[in-house]
């Protein structure tokens, strides 16, 4: 693991967002900051909406003779008193070296190293109202799963955040489910980091001959260099910041570091655009699942559908992000293989869709009958996912996520699920 060794300045740690997931993640931050104080600050901030709420009485913290339990306070009191998420995480211990801070100003101020969880509706506002309170140099991860999609472009929600804060960022994915990993029950993830070149402490030979490096003797420093390639290949619109000498270079290292514990296994890749697509098309491939699922049709059905899904999320991924993408993201990661098992095995994109078959009713009534008003991320990313692929004339490429989109739509039925695999004309 990496060490400070001749660095004279630790990383500061913001978890921004405090959901569920938000805070199983701040869990582990806070856990790996305790445990390495050569290389990060102890101290991690988790940014909370603000809100008041009563402790509920299933909580083990009510108590009826305590004001804590039965008045309304401030959530970010709750939790800094309790050190317990009571109402998105309740009864997980959280560290106590975990401050929750409603101010989303202060919560970031000094802060090296960003990490991103919260719905992707709100990136656009608070990356708004971050800008001229964070570090220049800072890098970020986001642990926000899928992307955004229209007729014109696939967009990676790490690099909105990057592109909107001026910094690079990274992202977090896999078969995680967060009430699993607060309790400590063993999972694996993938984060995609992608150094820039211009975070390299090592400056890298211009040109060399067989005896030896040319006679300029020249070094290209990549610390000089503030450009970076988005997952596209494409040199990216942000000038990045170069960090200070003096903090360890946020690498594959740094990054493993923070957010690897007993129980909650990472992988460190580059491929931002593969794990990004994973986290999104998965949700299409568990609708598909949990319709066959309905039907009655059995476990061989669901591998069928979960094998072609696969497949199309992998040329899917090489076809458009042709210049960064690899197969093994999806083929061997959580991100991708993994996250794929788990969301068409149980997942609520899985069970909707299993039980509008089962009713007979559109799974449109089903999210609003189970889901206490949370959206399907999977229908929008069909539809979403259609019209990219219409615009460009490729319908016929993706037989199952296209088909898919069909049936949501009611064009055919589930039964015709089998022959739209195939291709066949419905």
């Amino acid at each position: 693991m990496a060490t400070l060794g001749a660095y004279t300045k630790k990383h500061k740690v913001t978890v921004v967002g405090s959901g569920n997931w938000g805070s199983a993640i701040a869990k582990i931050v806070a856990e790996n900051t305790k445990e390495h104080p050569d290389l990060f600050e102890e101290e991690v901030q988790m940014w909370v909406f603000e809100e008041e709420i009563t402790v509920p009485k299933t909580s083990k913290h009510y108590h009826a003779g305590s004001k804590f339990s039965t008045q309304p306070h401030k959530l970010t009191k709750l939790i800094n008193h309790f050190h317990d998420n009571v109402k998105y995480l309740p009864d997980i211990a959280l560290p106590t070296n975990l401050i929750a801070n409603p101010s989303l100003q202060e919560s970031v101020h000094d802060s090296s190293i960003l990490i991103f969880n919260l719905p992707h509706q709100f990136i656009g506002g608070l990356c708004d109202q971050m800008k001229g309170h964070i570090l220049p140099y800072a890098r970020g991860i986001s642990c926000i799963k899928g992307v955004s999609v229209d007729s014109e472009d696939v967009r990676l929600f790490s690099e909105s955040i990057g592109d909107k804060l001026g910094i690079y960022c990274g992202a977090l994915s896999g078969a995680n489910i967060a009430n699993e990993v607060a309790q400590e029950k063993f999972s694996e993830t993938t984060i995609a980091y992608d150094p820039p070149p211009m975070d390299s402490r090592n400056p890298t030979p211009k040109a060399t001959t067989p005896q030896g490096p040319t006679p300029s003797s020249s070094q290209l420093d990549l610390t000089a260099i503030n450009e970076h390639k988005d997952s596209k290949g494409k040199t990216s619109k942000v000038k990045l910041i170069v960090p200070p000498s003096d903090l360890a270079p946020i690498d594959h290292n740094i990054i493993k570091t923070l957010f690897h514990r007993p129980y909650f296994h990472v992988q460190v890749v580059s491929d931002v655009a593969g794990v990004s697509l994973g986290g999104a098309l998965k949700n299409i491939v568990a609708i598909a699942t949990g319709f066959v699922a309905g039907l009655g049709w059995g476990d061989n059905a669901k591998a069928a559908v979960m094998r072609v899904g696969l497949l199309e999320m992998v040329k899917f991924g090489k076809m458009f992000f042709s210049n960064n993408v690899q197969t093994k993201t999806f083929t061997e990661e959580s991100a991708g293989v993994a996250d794929l098992i788990t969301s068409c095995s149980g997942g609520r994109n899985y069970r909707c869709a299993k039980m509008s078959v089962e009713r007979k009713v559109s799974i449109q009534e089903v999210e609003k009958e189970e889901l206490n008003g949370q959206m399907l991320q999977g229908t929008s990313t069909a539809e979403e996912v259609f019209h990219f692929l219409k615009a460009r004339g490729k319908e016929s490429e993706f037989p199952l996520l296209v088909g898919t989109y069909r049936i949501l739509q009611g064009e055919v039925s589930v039964e015709d699920l089998p022959d739209l695999m195939e291709g066949k004309k419905k």
